[in-house]
């Protein structure tokens, strides 16, 4: 996932976290009048109500103690194939599907992995009757009780949230200042060390986001003065041991050149922003072009592909990306989502991803992956859209960042907002990467300080090294 963090007034699926101009769903041509929703639905898991009334769709962010007005949706009109209906909401576009039953329906946003299941109410619950007031209190509960009710780490992160609200709540007063209120809640997460959590305080110009422990070392002095200052230099030295140019592609965020005659290297800094305009669906289609480009290098023995800086974006140009590769349909990951406002361990059916075979251009011979602690949220679901490949993708450097899930927008009464995953990505055999995320096959430091300095690349040399001797 990406160089900032998301938080919308609800982010329902975006693993892409997308940049609201860049990455936009485009609609579709209208073809014929468009059905609508009626009635009062609730979401398996994610904590939203919506509230259908002719041409628009309301929805609401709750918990079992807090109820706040979230983002409202206008009907589209026209034909969305596999639709029942279409909302728009900012830029942003949802798809009311047909469910696996005949009470349920799915929602679904552009560019995710998976669907949401909506199924409907009698009506809206009673907390929504009086939403939870702009008090420090207020603020504070809807904080607290949205991390108990969809938090997925908690026993990972060896956390007694009742014992952290508990001492948290009694620093609360009704004079609590903005200020300290907002120290009071990141101090609450900052333990996690979670990339995927954060807190966005317009109010006071304050943001608190993290990475893991020992994974900020390039990002020193936070994400963006990396990604604007530091990024160059740093891929200067894999640039150097390129024979030629590095063709870019994708609003430059793939980048393809050749290592020797017959060996590939494929660069990939994220997953969003791959077209000015159109959102995902332009973004796919400029990736196929490029990926069409690219795989018909008919010289092209071995391919290394790097993800060691990549911030992550929309999990399915990974699997686009993966489709390239593969020989025979396998499970990239199925995706599952906490449930349960109290039982932690209890999730939604979980929604597989394939990866099939592309008829497209593509490459079935050997591929190394570099990877790393900067290789994050969709960076790290493009890595497990490749664990199922035969022949293995082998993987070289360090544990990539241990974030996967899509973020989950919440905003407060005061407006501050707030993320955090609710969930997690299993692989085929059941297993998450959640917390210290994917390992390599062979470990090599990524970007070490003393290579840096040397001018040394170690990981795509020993990538090299295993491609030559695969052959």
């Amino acid at each position: 996932m990406r160089p900032n963090t998301c938080f919308a007034a609800v982010l329902l699926f975006s693993a892409a976290c997308a940049d609201p101009k860049t990455d936009a769903p485009k609609t579709d041509a209208p073809k014929a009048p468009a059905a609508a929703l009626s009635g009062v639905w609730k979401s398996d898991g994610y904590g939203l109500v919506f509230v259908a009334t002719g041409d628009t769709l309301q929805a609401y962010e709750v918990t079992q103690t807090t109820c706040l007005p979230s983002f409202k949706a206008a009907k589209l009109a026209g034909a969305h194939p596999g639709a029942e209906a279409a909302y728009g909401s900012d830029g942003e576009v949802f798809l009311v599907k047909a469910g696996l039953d005949s009470a349920a329906k799915r929602l679904h946003y552009d560019g995710a992995a998976s669907d949401m299941v909506i199924r409907p109410l009698a009506a809206r619950p009673a907390t929504c009757d009086t939403p939870t007031p702009d008090t420090p209190a207020g603020n504070f509960e809807v904080f607290a009780q949205t991390w108990a009710e969809h938090y997925i780490l908690f026993d990972q992160k060896h956390a007694d949230w009742p014992a952290v609200v508990a001492k948290a709540r009694a620093q609360v007063t009704p004079g609590t200042k903005p200020e300290q209120l907002f120290k009071i809640l990141s101090a609450m997460i900052a333990p996690f060390e979670d990339a995927h959590t954060g807190i966005q305080a317009t109010s006071i110009k304050q943001t608190f986001r993290q990475l893991r422990k020992g994974t900020d070392r390039l990002a020193k002095h936070g994400v963006h003065d990396f990604m604007t200052k530091d990024v160059p230099g740093v891929l200067a030295i894999t640039d150097r041991k390129v024979r030629g140019p590095l063709h870019k592609f994708c609003n430059d965020q793939l980048q393809y050149g050749r290592l020797d005659d017959s060996t590939g290297y494929l660069r990939m800094l994220s997953e969003s922003g791959y077209a000015k305009e159109g959102g995902f669906a332009a973004g796919l289609v400029a990736l196929e072009a490029a990926l069409d480009t690219i795989f018909t290098d008919a010289k092209l023995k071995g391919l290394v592909i790097d993800v060691r800086i990549n911030f992550g974006g929309a999990d399915p140009y990974g699997l686009a990306l993966a489709s390239r590769l593969a020989s025979a349909d396998y499970v990239a990951y199925s995706k599952e989502a906490r449930i349960d406002p109290v039982d932690h361990t209890k999730w939604t059916p979980g929604q597989p991803s394939l990866v099939r075979p592309s008829g497209r251009p593509g490459f079935k011979g050997p591929v190394v992956e570099l990877l790393g602690p900067l290789t994050i949220s969709a960076g790290e679901t493009t890595t497990q859209a490749l664990m199922g490949r035969t022949p293995k993708v082998l993987r070289i450097g360090e544990n990539t960042q241990g974030v996967f899930s899509d973020v989950l927008g919440r905003k407060m009464p005061n407006g501050w907002r707030f993320g955090l995953p609710n969930e997690v990505f299993r692989a085929a055999d059941g297993k998450t990467f959640d917390g210290p995320g994917i390992p390599p096959d062979i470990a090599v430091p990524v970007f070490a300080d003393k290579d840096m300095a040397a001018g040394r690349d170690p990981g795509l040399a020993r990538a090299l090294a295993e491609l030559y001797r695969s052959r």
